[in-house]
């Protein structure tokens, strides 16, 4: 196990590498820079030429990407060209919310998603069955932005039960963060759960089916037993991949939620750092997602190993 862990670490630093290349050149290629965007309306040659020179924007791409590469390795992401703040320090003040909008999207998406995909298995064309698969599809297909925007109209305007934007720190006032957090969460989650439910379904479905389930069911073992000892462990394994897959979605989702919400999380902050063009401040954001996705990828690797030893050898 030792050793696949060890493999799957490896193979993760050249995919961080490449991400790191993609988002240093990727922002570069938008019109207009940061030195634009500082001087704005006062924007003249002479200034702009003393400000490419001061941040080292006049040098080549390639030595601009190692000289930030070499930095990184360090732990130093550089500070943002508009706030004069540590990059490492902006994201920090920010990740907790992002984080904990994540966390409880996740836990909302499956905490619905399995129980009912599983029922939903267990009793295969019924009205359960087709309700599951009806709430499915629709999930899949309605965006997030729409949803939220839906939920702000309806809870916050029409029935005033929650917030429509805003974030107070769980720290500080425990009932009033989980009021401006639900509504955010539920959008997010919600077609995550959707993917997972009909997973869910689909993998139960196909274990079920199989030959040592019904030799189980022949020998007459308990339909409880069958359920919970024999056929969920087996139909978790494509699902655990599923899930993994969706937690990137939930990284990227929260970028548009935060901003609908008015979250004061990463996602804002990548935003910001992209209408002022603040390179240091983007590559610091985008790769703290993809090293976060890389990282949920790993341990999605180690847990289907764990469910399926097969593919550790």
């Amino acid at each position: 196990m030792l050793k696949y862990v060890v493999k799957r670490i490896l193979m993760a630093i050249p995919i961080l590498i490449g991400i790191s290349v993609i988002a240093f050149f990727l922002i570069r290629l938008v019109p207009g820079d940061t030195v634009t965007a500082l001087l704005g309306v006062n924007y003249n040659e002479e200034q702009a030429l003393i400000l490419r020179a001061k941040y080292g924007l006049d040098k080549p791409l390639v030595v601009q990407y190692f000289i930030w590469l070499k930095n990184v390795v360090a732990g130093d992401f550089g500070n943002s060209f508009f706030t004069k703040e540590p990059v490492l320090s902006a994201i920090a003040d920010r990740l907790p919310v992002t984080l904990q909008l994540m966390f409880m999207s996740f836990l909302y998406s499956i905490f619905i998603a399995i129980p009912l995909g599983t029922i939903a298995a267990i009793k295969r064309n019924s009205a359960i069955d087709y309700g599951a698969s009806f709430l499915g599809l629709l999930g899949v297909s309605v965006p997030n932005f729409w949803l939220g925007t839906l939920f702000i109209l309806f809870f916050s305007l029409n029935l005033k039960w929650f917030p429509s934007g805003g974030f107070i720190s769980f720290l500080e006032d425990p009932v009033q963060n989980l009021r401006y957090m639900i509504m955010p969460s539920v959008a997010l989650g919600t077609a995550v759960g959707a993917v997972v439910m009909r997973m869910t379904r689909s993998s139960m479905l196909e274990v079920l089916g199989q030959d040592y389930i019904k030799m189980a069911e022949a020998k007459g073992v308990t339909d409880r037993r069958l359920i919970f000892n024999h056929a969920l462990k087996n139909s978790f394994i494509p699902v655990v991949t599923v899930l993994g897959i969706q937690m990137g979605y939930l990284l990227g989702g929260s970028v548009v939620i935060e901003k609908i919400f008015s979250l004061p999380g990463v996602g804002q902050l990548s935003l910001q750092a992209i209408t002022n063009r603040d390179y240091a401040l983007m590559q610091g954001c985008i790769l703290l997602v993809a090293s976060g996705f890389v990282i949920i990828n790993l341990l999605v690797d180690i847990i289907y190993a764990f469910l399926n030893p097969k593919i550790r050898y």
